[in-house]
C-alpha cells in the first residue's frame, strides 16, 4: 500500500499585511508629491530615514574594534545591554534594580519582546475566573492580537479612544478595570499610544494603578517610544516607574529569588524560539547606554526627532485652523503625542508633514 506524501494543497493563501502592502504600493506610485502615511517610521525633510549621528559614530567604533568576535551571545542576551536597558526604563535608582528583582531578556525587536512576554504568561500566569484572556485597548497596535492568539490567550478589548472628544475614554476604561474579573491581564501602552497618540495624564495613570492594585490585575506594558514621544526619557517612562513603585508591575518580581526563577524560565522559552539573540545591535546600544558622552549625544538626537515631530504638529494645526480655515476642531493634533494621529478620518495615520 502506498502512502501519498504531503502536498500542502490544504494551506490557504494568507492575505498580505495591510501596512506593508501600503508601503509597497507607495514605493511603486510615481506621483512626485506622494506622502507615506502608513508605517510609523521617522523620516527627515527629504522623506529619507535618518540614521542618528551617534549610531554612525558607534558603528565605526565597533567596526574598528580588534577584539570584537562573532561568538554566540548568552541565551538571554548581552548582559551589558539588558542591564542598561532595565535602568533606562525603570531608572538606575529603582528599588527593583538595586534589589536585583528585575529579570531582563534581549529579544528580537519589540514584537519579539511582546511575544516572549505573552508566551511566559501563557505558561506560568495564574489566570483568574475571567479565563485565558488579555485586555487590549480599542484600538491598539494590530500585531497585539496575533501575538496573543498565537500563544492561546484570547484578546478582548477595553474602551480607550473617545471619538466625541478625540481623546481618552477615561471613565469607560476605568469602569472596565473595575468590573473585569480579578487577576485579568491588561496590556497598557507606556507612552505615545499606538495608534491614537492619546495618553492618560499622570493623575489618570495614578487612578488606573489604584484599580489594578485593588483588583489584582496584571499590567503588561508595551513601551515602544520612550524618549521618542516627548524627547524626555524620564518623563516618557513615568507610568512604568509609577507602577513599579506601587508594586503593580508584576514582571518586576517581589524578591531576588523569584526574579532568578523567572529569568531561568524565560531562558528556556527563548532557547526553543531563537536560541541566541543577535549581537551587533545589542553591542551598539550597549556602548551608547554605558558611555556618558555617547549617551548624552543619543539623548540629543532623540530630542531632535521628538522636537521636530512636535513642531510639525503645531505647524499642521496652524495650517488647518489659521491659514486654510478648515472646518472643525483640530486641537487633537497638538494634544496627541508621538508619530500617530487619530481623528476625523477614522483611521490611524503616521504624522508626515514636511515644512522645510
Amino acid at each position: 500500500m502506498s502512502v501519498q506524501a504531503e502536498s500542502w494543497h490544504g494551506v490557504p493563501q494568507a492575505p498580505p499585511d495591510s501596512i506593508f502592502k501600503l508601503t509597497a504600493a507607495y514605493k511603486e506610485d510615481t506621483f512626485p508629491q506622494k506622502i507615506n502615511l502608513g508605517v510609523g517610521a521617522y523620516r527627515d525633510d527629504e522623506d529619507k530615514p535618518w540614521v542618528l549621528p551617534v549610531v554612525k559614530k558607534v558603528t565605526e567604533i565597533l567596526l574598528n574594534d580588534p577584539g570584537l568576535d562573532h561568538e554566540y551571545l548568552p541565551i538571554t542576551g548581552l548582559p551589558s545591554f539588558t542591564s542598561a536597558a532595565a535602568k533606562l526604563i525603570l531608572g538606575a535608582d529603582s528599588p527593583a534594580i538595586t534589589g536585583d528583582r528585575v529579570a531582563s531578556v534581549q529579544t528580537i525587536s519589540g514584537t519579539g519582546a511582546n511575544h516572549l512576554g505573552a508566551l511566559f504568561l501563557s505558561r506560568f500566569y495564574g489566570f483568574g475566573e475571567g479565563g485565558r484572556k488579555v485586555w487590549l485597548s480599542n484600538p491598539t497596535w494590530v500585531n497585539h492580537f496575533a501575538i496573543f492568539n498565537n500563544v492561546s490567550i484570547e484578546p478582548i478589548t477595553y474602551p480607550y479612544y473617545d471619538p466625541d472628544t478625540i481623546g481618552l475614554a477615561f471613565q469607560p476604561f476605568l469602569n472596565t478595570l473595575r468590573t473585569a474579573a480579578p487577576r485579568c491581564v491588561f496590556l497598557l501602552h507606556a507612552c505615545a499610544h499606538n495608534p491614537t497618540g492619546v495618553d492618560p495624564t499622570r493623575e489618570q495613570w495614578g487612578q488606573i494603578a489604584d484599580v489594578i492594585l485593588e483588583k489584582g490585575h496584571y499590567a503588561f506594558f508595551d513601551c515602544a517610544y520612550q524618549g521618542f514621544a516627548s524627547g524626555d526619557l524620564e518623563g516618557d517612562a513615568w507610568a512604568v516607574r509609577e507602577f513599579v513603585k506601587r508594586g503593580a508591575l508584576h514582571v518586576v518580581a517581589p524578591t531576588k529569588e523569584a526574579a532568578q526563577r523567572i529569568k531561568s524560565q524565560l531562558s528556556v522559552l527563548q532557547r526553543s524560539e531563537i536560541s541566541n539573540p543577535p549581537a551587533h545591535g545589542a553591542r551598539l546600544v550597549s556602548l551608547i547606554l554605558n558611555d556618558q558622552t555617547l549617551f548624552d549625544e543619543w539623548k540629543r538626537d532623540i530630542r531632535t526627532m521628538a522636537g521636530r515631530i512636535i513642531e510639525m504638529r503645531k505647524e499642521l494645526f496652524r495650517l488647518l485652523s489659521e491659514e486654510l480655515k478648515t472646518p472643525g476642531n483640530w486641537e487633537h493634533i497638538v494634544n496627541q503625542i508621538g508619530m500617530f494621529r487619530w481623528g476625523s478620518f477614522s483611521q490611524s495615520e503616521t504624522l508626515q508633514v514636511w515644512t522645510g
